[in-house]
């Protein structure tokens, strides 16, 4: 479940990393040297380095395998879905979560080991797997999940559903009258679009899009008795599940697939022919592209020409009906090229993410009670609300998003600096801000401000993957008012999340900064937790200056104050943390490590967290998704706990603690390769007191030992925890009534 993906606002794909191999160039740093870097572009990827062998002690099996990883996660999304004390509507969301998911896995993931597999390269994963053995594994995995994610859907999810009086029907189970109501929906609103496409000596096999649902058709000639195949698309401009207007009491609700509806009526696409047999099947395509980035071409047009060709990406995946006869099955796999390892067999329905239109039902006994973000106080506790600037002036404020609203937050900040004659500019980042056909308020008031005179300068991350097009298009649209749009760094990604408004204060320029982990987006910040720190500090200030003028200029700025940046800081930061953590414990002193992300995967840290443990540090980590790390192993990671806590909302906040040396940090990093050495990311160190009471309280929370979560084996396997159910605690409601969101 991820912030790199908007096909599903839960689902979070933000776990891919397209180069499990690669390793940066770190040194390690003499003590006290400033660690902080600037992100340089560099002309050739890191070169790649290691712990010297002599001194490298630790086993070479101590990696969990990353694709296996994130079935698990996924797995544990599935098991949401199985739980019966989740509401219902909500548990059918979550049956949608995992198979758009699972595409994004096979578009991303499946399709670079299968690249990596073509090459014919010896590349072997971290945990020592070639290509095709992580895919035998893969398919292995997948196969157990499908079966499992049908049967939550059949034999739980589907009758629980039709016991509250929402029903998914087959036409077989409609009478009279609802069939005759259908065939009229069909005539007027889905037969004008079908185009049933022949396959014979004169009609080549179509081109089947990646992720379309289709119809194999095999149809009888009655007078020669010749027999003919053909394909049917099932339109993705009509509801896939088509409601039955079968009740005037708004609690029912009836629903047929429309695939079920089309094969009701093939009669009528080939009159005059049988039609002897027909099946669901869907293609899953390679995604998996990289832009070539040429410095004298147009980053714009290069994305643009690449878009063009993902539609057109070879195979990674068949998902057929369970039922599909063996000629049918075998046409597909001979015309489409299809491996007959990437076959999947799914008994029921294909393509559950259609379940998501279930949960726009007005059923609010079904799902969870509805919330009202909360105003941070620091920006509402007066009856006339003072001024973002005004309250950043006393002193720094930590949001936590959903708990605490965006629209009174992050919203306010850009859309007053929009307002406030003294403001001269503002500078921010926009990573995924809404969706093409969605409404955006920061997008708004940037072109607000840009058309008051104010400098505005937008980064617009036009590579943020499968919202590319969106990101396109709002490029275009601020660009059009006059703001001066940067679309990134060639060969890097901006990821980082950060805000700069440049203030004329009397004789004084004041900088006002925003720092978080999330993207500026008021959906999916109700959707996502997310952190972000609001300061007015100098220091910061300078610091985002300096990393601005690195993103739209040609400056190398190498050092900053407070704040790390990657590709060439946040790796070796860290690692000097771990080191001095690792020196406190020795020295006898107190020492501890805590990380909450989104995925552990760089072994350059988790080597390092190994040795901490071995030293005696404790380390505690709260991981959403992949973790590559093996905690609890005997003389390996005996001080090193894993947990994974999924819930109503995406935990997509990092934090970083480091107990001996008093420090927090927060940012849009995670510990993978991608973050490190290929994007632009920011942590920044929280200081106030205050505020860091409020990220203890956080990681307090998510590591009480009553909380519900998932906690990893040394063996791989993720066990649910606490076992005493009667005393489990939930985190992301704790933090819903401490920050007072209402509902």
């Amino acid at each position: 479940m991820s912030d790199e993906t908007q096909a599903s606002p839960a689902t979070g794909f933000d776990q891919s990393d397209n180069d499990p191999g690669r390793r940066s160039a770190t040194t390690t740093p003499p003590p006290g040297a400033n660690t902080s870097r600037a992100c340089p572009v560099p002309s050739a990827p890191p070169a790649a380095t290691d712990v010297d062998p002599a001194e490298n002690t630790l086993p070479a099996d101590r990696y969990f395998n990353r694709e296996l990883s994130w079935q698990d996660f996924n797995a544990r999304v599935l098991a949401l879905a199985e739980d019966e004390s989740q509401p219902l509507l909500e548990r059918a969301k979550f049956l949608a979560i995992f198979a758009s998911n699972l595409d994004e896995f096979y578009m991303v993931r499946v399709a670079g080991l299968k690249r990596r597999e073509q090459t014919g390269l010896p590349v072997r994963s971290a945990d020592g797997l070639t290509p095709s053995e992580q895919l035998a594994y893969v398919a292995e995995r997948n196969a157990e999940l499908v079966q499992r994610h049908a049967q939550a859907f059949e034999k739980g999810v589907r009758p629980a559903l039709a016991e509250a009086g929402i029903r998914i029907v087959a036409w077989a189970d409609l009478g009279g009258e609802e069939r005759t109501r259908m065939s009229e929906y069909f005539t007027k609103q889905v037969f004008p679009v079908l185009t049933p496409l022949a396959v014979d000596p004169a009609h080549p096999f179509p081109y089947i899009s990646g992720l379309s649902l289709n119809l194999a058709v095999t149809v009888r000639d009655p007078e020669d008795g010749t027999e003919r195949f053909a394909r049917v698309k099932v339109p993705n401009n009509v509801p896939r599940l088509v409601r039955i207007e079968t009740s005037r009491d708004a609690r029912t609700a009836t629903f047929l697939p429309l695939e079920e509806l089309i094969a009701a009526h093939l009669d009528e696409l080939f009159s005059g022919m049988q039609v002897s047999e027909h099946h669901v099947f869907r293609v899953t395509r390679n995604a998996d592209f990289e832009v070539e980035e040429d410095r004298d071409e147009d980053l714009l047009q290069a994305l643009e020409r690449e878009l063009a060709q993902r539609r057109f990406g070879p195979p990674v995946r068949l998902e057929v009906a369970s039922d599909m006869s063996e000629h049918v099955l075998e046409l597909l796999l001979r015309e489409l090229e299809v491996d007959p390892q990437d076959v999947v067999a799914v008994p029921g329905l294909l393509d559950l993410s259609c379940l998501h239109q279930l949960y726009s039902l007005d059923r609010k006994e079904l799902k969870h009670p509805p919330f009202v973000p909360a105003t941070h106080p620091a920006f509402g506790e007066h009856e006339t609300p003072k001024s973002v600037f005004a309250t950043l002036r006393e002193g720094d404020v930590l949001v936590q998003h959903p708990y605490h609203s965006f629209s009174t937050s992050v919203q306010r900040f850009i859309e007053q600096a929009a307002a406030d004659d003294k403001v001269l500019a503002i500078k921010q980042t926009l990573y995924r801000t809404s969706g093409e056909s969605g409404e955006s308020p920061i997008v708004d008031a940037l072109i607000d401000a840009a058309e008051a005179g104010k400098q505005v300068v937008a980064l617009v991350e036009i590579k943020a993957r499968f919202d590319e097009h969106a990101n396109i298009a709002w490029a275009r649209t601020l660009e059009r008012a006059g703001v001066h749009v940067v679309y990134g760094l060639v060969g890097l990604k901006t990821h980082c999340k950060i805000a700069l408004v440049i203030r004329q204060e009397g004789s004084t320029i004041r900088r006002y900064c925003h720092v978080g982990s999330g993207n500026y987006n008021p959906r999916t910040a109700r959707q996502y937790e997310d952190i972000g720190l609001f300061t007015a500090d100098p220091d910061i200030g300078t610091d985002l200056t300096d990393l601005f003028n690195v993103l739209t200029g040609y400056s190398r700025q190498q050092t900053y104050r407070n704040i790390l940046t990657s590709p060439n800081g946040i790796r070796r930061g860290l690692l000097e943390f771990i080191d001095n953590e690792i020196a406190f414990a020795k020295a006898g002193e107190p020492s501890g490590i805590r990380i909450k992300c989104n995925a552990l995967v760089d072994e350059q840290i988790i080597d390092s967290l190994y040795r901490a443990s071995q030293a005696g540090v404790p380390v505690e980590v709260v991981v959403r998704g992949i973790c590559a790390l093996k905690p609890g192993v005997p003389g390996l990671s005996d001080n090193i706990t894993v947990r994974s806590i999924l819930g109503r909302f995406l935990e997509h906040s990092r934090i970083f603690h480091f107990r001996g040396a008093n420090t927090h940090w927060i940012g849009s990093a995670d510990i993978m390769h991608r973050n490190l050495d290929r994007r632009i990311e920011a942590l920044v160190r929280v200081t106030d007191p205050k505020l860091t009471a409020q990220l203890d309280t956080v990681l307090n929370s998510a590591l009480d030992p009553m909380t519900r979560c998932w906690v990893l084996q040394p063996t791989g396997e993720w066990v649910p925890s606490p076992t005493d159910s009667g005393q489990v605690r939930d985190h992301q409601l704790e933090m819903l009534r401490k920050h007072g969101a209402s509902g």
